[in-house]
């Protein structure tokens, strides 16, 4: 499980190095995004978004990746608390530790049985990464690398997570993970939630930065609509 973890770090760790020089971070505005995604006229028309996503475009703007990832909060599939039925399948394939070719190309099915509900799984799509790796599929495996950073860009430019001004805005709590794991960061072991943030404690480290915040409204909200 170790090698197929490394395959987020070793490409988004390259691609956060070079994004966080270029780009000011700026706080997502949900109510503004749901609005925009909803005009069919509109070039940020949530369909539209989806498609290019699907299709790996490689020249979608950063806005438009803000918009697909924070406006996916919007759709009735978002679940952020959900479990896929093909999880524990998936897990189970993935405990050996070499797998035949027929195995990898069920990990990929799997995986994009999964990903049907929680497009944005960064951890599904490692996975996959790992399995188009080792069949040497280098087309389908650059079309999810480059899925994988309009996804990860999106939440690089929410904030720095510092402090809750500047928290990461995220739409599923599994991405806090995640984003400790692209910074380089390992978790402490502690996490807390105050008001609409989630704070969680990092291992000591060479920057001495305790912890990071996270925005996660969409979660509560969506936990919310559940209990009504």
């Amino acid at each position: 499980m170790y090698k197929k973890q490394l395959l987020i770090l070793t490409f988004l760790l390259g691609s956060f190095l070079a994004f966080s020089q270029n780009v000011e971070t700026e706080n997502p505005d949900y109510k503004k995004i749901e609005k925009e995604i909803a005009k069919k006229k509109s070039e940020l028309f949530y369909p539209k978004l989806m498609k290019k996503y699907i299709n790996s475009d490689s020249t979608m703007t950063l806005k438009e990746k803000r918009y697909l990832y924070y406006g996916y909060s919007f759709q009735d599939a978002y679940s952020p608390y959900g479990h896929s039925d093909f999880s524990d399948t998936l897990r189970e394939v993935l405990q050996k530790e070499q797998h035949t070719d027929e195995e990898l190309n069920r990990i990929i099915e799997l995986s994009d049985s999964i990903l049907v509900d929680n497009p944005f799984d960064l951890r599904v799509i490692n996975y996959q990464l790992y399995a188009l790796d080792k069949l040497e599929k280098k087309i389908e495996f650059d079309k999810k690398i480059n899925q994988m950073r309009i996804v990860v860009d999106a939440l690089l430019s929410s904030g720095d997570g510092l402090k809750k001004k500047t928290a990461f805005y995220v739409i599923y709590t599994s991405h806090e993970y995640d984003l400790l794991n692209i910074l380089g960061y390992e978790f402490g072991g502690e996490q807390s939630l105050i008001d609409h943030f989630d704070y969680l404690k990092v291992a000591k480290n060479s920057q001495n930065i305790k912890g990071f915040y996270f925005d996660i409204s969409p979660c509560l909200n969506s936990m919310n609509e559940m209990f009504k």
